[in-house]
């Protein structure tokens, strides 16, 4: 299938697909076969190749590697949170690769978190569980409930080994320190107390791996005896399930991508009939949070970048409104405590906040100096409370954990991330790095945000190397974040460039709206904009960018590939969704239904068809003179399966065999890649170093 010197080659067996009068033959197909032993040796063969062709970069790996090891403080601890009589915190310690979840209890006069600077364990320390304990023995670990019940004593947790997001859920007695005989398997994110903690609600999925079904489990009592509190049968919808922070009632949440639906019941009546908040209605999505006397609604109704009312929490009906839309502000969500609402919101591609007493008194926007900067809350599980907890971040800095008092306004740092000396020996200084935004002109007049981070003195002159990173769907944003692992690139003189293209949501639901469906393509030819703008104002040239991006940035990816090959010397596509019309002509795939409302139904309607097909970069590979390509995957994916990158670097192969493509399976993760921290970071720098090696300055 391979040797030393040449590349694997997939065996071709024609497989016609038919739809709407047109005729595919997809010759890769057999790849999809997980449990067959020629795929995993095709895909060994792949992994065998890419390491060798990869081999003179194995020291400068392990350099990058260190350097982000170097520069993380690797036994840390972070900032406490309260709830009830109780702090809850996660440690890390060197050489370990999971985080240890622990509490300890509040002490008398304690108002503010305790903190260890070095990580140390704190004095009095309960753990509640370990995840290095848990991962012993297994390739793979992730946890996805950790749900504490409301009087502190129990503790729901569920466990997923193969990165296939399937998770047993078990309880334990946080009194005793014991496991509880309850234990159920196949269940998905999500779970909720009632009131007393004798129940515990928690979601599972059908076939197609939808999460459709809400159960209520009853302490002490068989998983088989659990009953069904609400079944979807829509496919196009998703439920899930949590407590408000008030603790009084547990939320249903029903939604497809354009429409929801929420069910509430209270919490201390967990066997009653969930009460519909506003029946579901083509169009409407909104969401709910419960305050005293009335449940807030945030929704779109007659309102694009969303509005805020209320209702009676006695009897849901008519929303009053409370806050109006206002376009161009994007209303995110809404957060109740006993005193004030917060609005998380987005305006000209920022986040903020905004708090609104509910005394009376105009609302006040949180203010941060920055002018490139993420902001939102943090954990903040205590409904009465007079301080919000803020996560803080931009691109030169940390992040940053304030605690915020609603009465003064007085915004205080408890703890930024420590970075520590880097290869040279010195501190990290934010003022050694540059962060700006620039805007790129797309082919319609658009003009398209870029946000920038490089290191102070880099040229201007089209001589330095770029990465221009890019997502640009689900109205997911790519707001400004820190990176150890970039400091990397930044400090070999590489600018790093976040194109926040259509199909994102940095400037609202609209900023969304022409990124989807059948306006799609703006997604790609904004991305394409970005690169030749970069190029064009000085910051890099086309023989020195790469391009990357992940998921349905990965498609992203494998689309500009296509559309301008030219703009780029190489291009990273991690977990890329690259067959994007195959999938999601197959109802019964994961998720391909729900998704109808982001792509269109091809299936149905021939324009959808023909347009996808477009676009779609498997099906539009052609004999083109493509940039470098390294594509990643993993074999127990469930949101891309492994088989379309691997596909699309056969096709690539067969069509332009002149180019210089890698594929690199996982073979025990799932679509975040590898689990461990230490297994993450060697992940990251296997991109970055091969990034460099294209970048020439390996």
């Amino acid at each position: 299938m391979t040797t030393e010197t040449s590349p694997p080659v997939a065996k071709r067996v024609p497989t016609e697909r038919i739809h709407h009068g047109d005729t595919f033959v997809d010759e890769y197909a057999w790849l999809a076969a997980k449990d067959d032993p020629e795929t995993i040796a095709y895909l060994d063969a792949e992994n065998a190749w890419t390491e060798a062709r990869t081999s003179h970069l194995s020291r400068l790996r392990t350099e990058l590697f260190e350097e982000i090891r170097r520069r993380t403080q690797e036994t840390d601890l972070s900032v406490p949170t309260r709830k009830g009589g109780h702090w809850y915190y996660t440690r890390t310690v060197e050489g370990q690769q999971y985080g240890v979840h622990c509490r300890r209890a509040v002490r008398d006069g304690e108002t503010t978190p305790p903190i260890s600077s070095d990580g140390a364990p704190l004095d009095g320390e309960e753990i509640l569980l370990d995840g290095n304990l848990l991962a012993e023995g297994h390739d793979f670990f992730a946890l996805g409930a950790f749900d504490v019940s409301p009087d502190g004593r129990f503790l729901a947790y569920s466990t997923d080994f193969s990165g296939d997001e399937r998770f047993t859920l078990r309880i334990k007695d946080l009194d005793s320190g014991e496991l509880l005989p309850d234990e159920i398997p196949g269940t998905f994110y999500g779970t909720a107390w009632s009131a007393d903690a004798s129940v515990l609600c928690y979601v599972t999925v059908d076939e197609a791996w939808r999460p459709n079904r809400v159960w209520r489990h009853v302490m002490g009592t068989a998983a088989t005896d659990d009953v069904v509190v609400h079944a979807e049968d829509d496919e196009r919808f998703w439920v899930g399930v949590e407590l408000t922070r008030s603790e009084r009632f547990i939320l249903i949440d029903i939604a497809s991508k354009l429409t929801s639906e929420v069910r509430v019941i209270p919490a201390d009546n967990p066997t009653g009939e969930p009460a519909v908040i506003a029946p579901r209605r083509q169009g409407v999505e909104y969401s709910v949070e419960h305050h005293g006397h009335r449940f807030l609604i945030l929704h779109n109704d007659g309102a694009e970048d969303f509005a805020l009312a209320y209702t009676s929490a006695d009897a849901p009906g008519d929303w009053v409104p409370l806050i109006d839309h206002s376009p161009g502000t994007r209303l995110e969500s809404v957060d109740a405590f006993a005193n004030h609402l917060v609005i998380s919101l987005r305006n000209n591609g920022l986040t903020g906040l905004r708090v609104l007493p509910i005394a009376g008194g105009d609302g006040h926007d949180i203010e941060f100096p920055e002018p490139l900067h993420t902001v939102g809350l943090d954990s903040n599980p205590e409904y009465r409370t007079s301080r919000l907890r803020l996560r803080y971040t931009s691109l030169v800095v940390p992040d940053s954990v304030y605690d915020y008092d609603l009465t003064t306004r007085e915004l205080t740092l408890l703890r930024r991330r420590p970075v520590l000396p880097g290869p040279d020996g010195r501190a990290y200084q934010p003022e050694d790095y540059e962060q700006q935004r620039d805007w790129a002109l797309a082919d319609d007049g658009t003009k398209v945000p870029i946000s920038l981070v490089y290191r102070r003195g880099t040229p201007r002159d089209g001589s330095a190397p770029c990465v221009l990173y890019g997502y640009g769907s689900y109205e997911a944003s790519m707001d400004p974040w820190f990176s150890v692992g970039r400091l990397s690139l930044l400090d070999r003189g590489v600018v790093f460039a976040v194109a926040h293209v259509r199909g994102g949501g940095e400037l609202g639901r609209r900023w969304y709206d022409q990124g989807k469906m059948l306006a799609k393509k703006n997604t790609f030819t904004d991305f394409v904009a970005c690169a030749r703008h970069l190029a064009k104002a000085g910051w890099t040239a086309p023989d020195r960018l790469v391009a990357r991006g992940g998921s349905a940035g990965g498609l992203l990816m494998g689309a500009v590939a296509n559309l301008a090959p030219d703009a780029f010397t190489g291009i990273v596509a991690q977990v890329p969704f690259v067959d994007a019309l195959s999938t999601i002509l197959d109802p019964s795939l994961p998720l391909t239904v729900t998704e109808w409302e982001e792509w269109g139904n091809p299936l149905a309607d021939p324009e959808v068809y023909a347009y996808m097909k477009s676009y779609t970069p498997y099906e539009n590979v052609a004999a083109l003179d493509y940039p470098a390509i390294l594509a990643m995957t993993s074999l127990n994916d469930t949101r891309v399966l492994y088989h379309e990158p691997a596909k699309w670097i056969a096709r690539l192969r067969a069509v332009a065999p002149q180019g210089e493509y890698l594929l690199k399976t996982e073979m025990e993760a799932g679509h975040g890649g590898p689990s461990g921290r230490y297994d993450a970071w060697r992940e990251e720098a296997f991109v970055n170093a091969w990034t460099l090696d294209r970048l020439g300055r390996a």
